[in-house]
C-alpha cells in the first residue's frame, strides 16, 4: 500500500505533506510535523476543545459556490480527512493573507483575538487558542453574513470548549464584542481558487492506497469489497479515540465522508433521507426543520466541534449503547439502508444490532442512508438526555418517546432507549401497553413501570442501574406532564444573562 500525499490550503497557499500514515491525527501533524504548537492537546478525546481548529470547504449553494467554515477537534480527526480543504490554526489568524482587514483593524490581531483581549477572556491561557478558533468560526459563519451573535448562540456554539479557570462570562462577552470591531474577513473568491488547486486526485478503483476516500458511491462499495480489512471511518469522533486512547493502529483506512451520495440529505413526500456521511450538524438541522422541538436535544448531543466532524450514519453504524441518535431515530421509526456491490437492503434501525457494538452488516456492506418518516399530524415527540454535565457529556440515559394521540387515545407508540441495555433498544413492552389505550396519567404511570421492568441497566461511572431504572419511569411521567401543557422543567429553559458585575 502506498501513502498518498496530503494537501491542504493554509495561509493562502497549498501545503503538501508526503508519507503521512493513515492513522495519524491532525493534531499530531500540526504539533509534531509542522511545529504549530499553538494548538493544544488537552483531553485527546474531543471533550475539552483546546485543540480546536477551523476547516474551510467549498460547497455548492443556490447562490453559487461558497466556503463553509467548521470548527473541529484536531485531536481525534485523522489528518488525511482534510485533504483538499483549507485549515486555520490560532497562528494563522494574524498571518493569513486571505484575511482582508479594514484600514482601522489591528494588523496583528483578528477580531476574535482582539475581543478576547478587550474582554479579559484569557486566564491561564491553555484553553484560549481553542476558544479563539471557535470564535473565528462563529465570526465567519455569523458576523461575516450579517447575523447577530446572541448570548444564547454564543453559549451554544462554545459548548465544546471548556475553561478550567471558569472564565466563561468574559469569553461570552468576547463572542458578542467581535461584531463591534473593525472587520477582518476571508477573501472567499481567492480561497475558492486555491481550493480548486488543492483538490485531491480522483480515486481509481485499482488503487490500493493506505487511505482510501472515494468520491462516488460505486467506487466506495467496490473499495469496501476489495478491502474488507480496512478500518471504515466517518467523522472519527469515536474511532479517533481508538487511536488516542487505545493506541490502535490502522494499516488501511476507508473514509466514507468524501462520497458525494452519502453527504446528501434529501426530502420527499414520505421521508427524510439522511446520507450516512452527512455531518451531525446538517443531519440535526434537517430533523429540526421537521421537529423544531429537537433543537435543545441536538445542541446537547455534543459540542459543536464534535457535531461538525461526526456523522449520524457513523453514530448509528458504531452502535454504542450510549449513542444518543439511535434512541431518537428509533422513536422516529427510522429505517437504515445497507449497500454493497451486491445491492441494497432496508431494515428497521433497531434490527441493525445483534449485540454490544455488533450488527448484521456483512463484511462488504456499508450503511449508506437513514430514512426518517415525515411527522404525523397527531404525533407528540420528546427526546430526553440525562447526563452529569449539561453540555458536551455522554448520557446516563437517553429516552425518546413518540406517541400518535388522536381523540385522547394512543394510536401508535414508538419509544427508543439508550444507556439501559447492551444495544440501543426499542421499548416494545411499553409500546404494546400504550397502544390503543386512553392517554391518561394512570396509563403514563403504568408505562413507566413497564419501562422499568423491560430493562436491566448496568451500574457504571455515569450512573447506577437503580438510578437509570428510576429515570425511565420519571421521564415517562415528565412526558405526560408536557403532553398536558406543563412547561418543561429543564436547564434548557434558563437564559444566560450578561453579568453586570
Amino acid at each position: 500500500m502506498n501513502s498518498r500525499p496530503l494537501t491542504f490550503v493554509r495561509r493562502g497557499q497549498p501545503v503538501t505533506l508526503p508519507h503521512v500514515p493513515p492513522d495519524r491525527t491532525l493534531l499530531e501533524v500540526l504539533r509534531e510535523d509542522l511545529g504549530s504548537t499553538g494548538t493544544k492537546e488537552g483531553c485527546g478525546e474531543g471533550d475539552c476543545g483546546a485543540c480546536t481548529v477551523v476547516l474551510g470547504e467549498a460547497v455548492d449553494t443556490p447562490e453559487g459556490p461558497r466556503v463553509r467554515y467548521a470548527a473541529i477537534n484536531s485531536c481525534i480527526r485523522l489528518a488525511h480527512s482534510i485533504d483538499g480543504m483549507a485549515l486555520w490554526t490560532v497562528e494563522d489568524l494574524a498571518e493569513d493573507p486571505l484575511i482582508q482587514r479594514t484600514p482601522q483593524a489591528d494588523a496583528s490581531l483578528h477580531p476574535a483575538q482582539e475581543a478576547m483581549v478587550q474582554c479579559h477572556g484569557s486566564q491561564c491561557g491553555f484553553c484560549t487558542p481553542g476558544f479563539v478558533m471557535s470564535l473565528f468560526g462563529m465570526y465567519q459563519n455569523h458576523v461575516c453574513r450579517g447575523e447577530p451573535i446572541t448570548r444564547a448562540l454564543a453559549q451554544e456554539e462554545l459548548s465544546g470548549n471548556l475553561c478550567r479557570c471558569t472564565g466563561y462570562r468574559p469569553i461570552l462577552d468576547a463572542a458578542q464584542q467581535m461584531a463591534a470591531l473593525p472587520a477582518a474577513r476571508v477573501d472567499e473568491a481567492q480561497l475558492l481558487q486555491q481550493l480548486k488547486l488543492a483538490a485531491p486526485a480522483p480515486f481509481a478503483p485499482g488503487d490500493n492506497p493506505a487511505y482510501i476516500a472515494p468520491a462516488r458511491l460505486p467506487d466506495l462499495l467496490a473499495a469496501r469489497a476489495a478491502h474488507p480489512q480496512a478500518q471504515v471511518v466517518a467523522g472519527c469522533t469515536d474511532a479517533g479515540l481508538w487511536v488516542t486512547k487505545q493506541h490502535r493502529q490502522f494499516a488501511q483506512v476507508l473514509d466514507v465522508t468524501r462520497t458525494a451520495e452519502l453527504r446528501r440529505i434529501d426530502e420527499d413526500a414520505d421521508h427524510l433521507a439522511i446520507g450516512a456521511a452527512a455531518s451531525l450538524t446538517d443531519a440535526f438541522a434537517a430533523l429540526e426543520r421537521q421537529w423544531p422541538q429537537l433543537h435543545g436535544f441536538a445542541a446537547r448531543f455534543a459540542g459543536l466541534p464534535v457535531r461538525n466532524s461526526g456523522t449520524m450514519g457513523g453514530n448509528v453504524a458504531n452502535g454504542s449503547p450510549i449513542g444518543d441518535s439511535m434512541p431518537l431515530l428509533i422513536a422516529l421509526r427510522a429505517q437504515v439502508v445497507l449497500a454493497s456491490v451486491r445491492g441494497e437492503r432496508t431494515l428497521a434501525l433497531e434490527e441493525l444490532y445483534t449485540g454490544y457494538r455488533q450488527n448484521v452488516m456483512a463484511k462488504d456492506e456499508l450503511l449508506v442512508r437513514i430514512l426518517v418518516p415525515r411527522p404525523a399530524p397527531d404525533g407528540l415527540l420528546r427526546a430526553y438526555k440525562v447526563s452529569k454535565r449539561f453540555d458536551d457529556d455522554i448520557s446516563a440515559v437517553c429516552l425518546a418517546i413518540h406517541l400518535d394521540i388522536a381523540d385522547g387515545v394512543v394510536r401508535r407508540a414508538s419509544i427508543g432507549a439508550g444507556g439501559v441495555a447492551a444495544t440501543p433498544a426499542r421499548a416494545r413492552q411499553a409500546e404494546a401497553l400504550l397502544t390503543g389505550q386512553p392517554w391518561t396519567e394512570a396509563l403514563a404511570r403504568r408505562a413507566g413501570e413497564a419501562l422499568q421492568a423491560e430493562f436491566t441497566p448496568i451500574s457504571d461511572m455515569r450512573a447506577s442501574g437503580t438510578y437509570r431504572r428510576a429515570l425511565l419511569s420519571n421521564l415517562m411521567q415528565r412526558y405526560w406532564l408536557e403532553s398536558q401543557g406543563t412547561p418543561a422543567a429543564s436547564l434548557e429553559g434558563l437564559a444566560l444573562q450578561k453579568d453586570a458585575a
